[in-house]
């Protein structure tokens, strides 16, 4: 790919010690790592209430999602002023070890929705959809002991696979990107980050020909297909042959 023509670079998987149990940087150290690598932004996935979340399970709805959207406002005070764009998401668990990461909701949505996170992933996703978000599968093969291997990915409800994760084996990104290859769904690349020292930074996420200010442009461009991944730090088309 013409890397010229896709110069605005976003992370699409990180984490916060804010919500993330296994975070350990604050929004605004995450936040800053990604811009002085060049990055154009990031979107803050810190882990939803059934995965590794430190959020306090006993709060009010409500509260709970507070925790969560003031991680993202808190790395998106930092880039004030900066020409840095922050966006907000989650990395949903939704049974088995198995994750989506949602993208092109808000606090509105999470408010209106008190346990989303107990749904089956075909209601799940018809409400993220219905809200106008998207979702891509984060690391859909890989092979932990907190994951069950016998529970396979659901393509149907999926907008698209995270085919490269710059933690897993070469092995389970090359599964992930056979199944987007049978299913026609386009690819994301994340580099599930948690620290802002982590030598991911600079080798995943997703480039675009233009600028994401808000969940709403975000969701545009990445239905639109005419991205780049970044895979080892190279361009690939999101779009795998």
């Amino acid at each position: 790919m013409d890397e010229s023509a896709y110069p605005y670079r976003y992370e699409t998987h990180c984490h916060t010690c804010w919500c993330s149990g296994c975070g350990i940087s604050t929004p605004q150290e995450m936040a800053r790592a990604y811009f002085e690598q060049g990055y154009a932004g990031i979107i803050v996935t810190d882990h939803f209430l059934l995965g590794n979340s430190c959020v306090d399970r006993s709060l009010p709805w409500r509260e709970k999602m507070a925790c969560y959207y003031n991680a993202y406002l808190a790395a998106k005070d930092w880039a004030e002023g900066k020409d840095f764009d922050v966006l907000f998401g989650i990395e949903h668990c939704y049974g088995n070890g198995k994750e989506v990461l949602t993208y092109g909701i808000d606090l509105d949505f999470l408010n209106a929705h008190e346990d989303i996170h107990l749904l089956p992933l075909s209601q799940y996703a018809a409400l993220v959809h219905q809200a106008g978000g998207f979702l891509s599968m984060a690391h859909p093969f890989r092979d932990r002991s907190y994951i069950n291997m016998a529970v396979g990915p659901q393509p149907e409800y999926l907008d698209a696979l995270e085919v490269y994760n710059y933690h897993n084996r070469p092995v389970e990104n090359q599964q992930a990107a056979v199944l987007a290859r049978e299913t026609g769904l386009p690819g994301t690349s994340g580099g599930d980050v948690h620290e802002d020292y982590s030598p991911a930074i600079g080798q995943a996420g997703v480039a675009f020909k233009r600028r994401v200010r808000t969940g709403t442009e975000l969701v545009a461009e990445l239905r639109r297909q005419d991205y780049g991944i970044l895979v080892d730090g190279q361009l690939q088309p999101c779009r795998l042959a």
